[in-house]
């Protein structure tokens, strides 16, 4: 028993092209000879799905992300991108409030940018690609 990873990128006309994880982790960091030239100067869908492995076959889907990737001119991952991105998590996180305040005001500007990184940075499948991804996983 383990786990395992697939990444799929979702094209505009919801067909599915496989991504090897070494890809995707090239990609992730920025190594100067990968990209993805088809896809220079776009922003697309992905699906991370994390997967239960029984006897190196995929058993049971434990968590799926479906958010994007931007692409500069190039084909790499736009990093100015990727920090926006990283900058607005930090804002989701909730401050620790070390001292009591006593009043009626609470903080919630972590959930305005929760909100925020939802509405920009992921998306809701449709049961079509969902059952397209499962049928890939488990070759049904």
């Amino acid at each position: 028993m383990g786990l395992g990873t697939r990444i799929f990128i979702v094209r505009a006309d919801d067909s599915l092209q496989r991504l090897t994880l070494k890809r995707y982790n090239r990609l992730i960091k920025g190594y100067p000879d990968e990209g993805l030239m088809q896809y220079a100067g776009k922003r697309i869908r992905y699906a991370l799905i994390v997967l239960e492995m029984i006897n190196r076959k995929p058993a049971e889907i434990l968590m799926a992300e479906y958010s994007f990737l931007v692409f500069d001119s190039e084909g790499r991952l736009d990093v100015s991108e990727q920090e926006k991105a990283a900058r607005l998590v930090m804002d989701t996180l909730e401050p620790i409030d070390l001292e009591q305040k006593s009043g009626k005001v609470i903080d919630v500007k972590h959930r305005f940018a929760k909100k925020r990184f939802d509405d920009q940075y992921l998306w809701d499948p449709s049961p079509e690609i969902n059952a397209a991804i499962e049928t890939i996983i488990f070759k049904k």
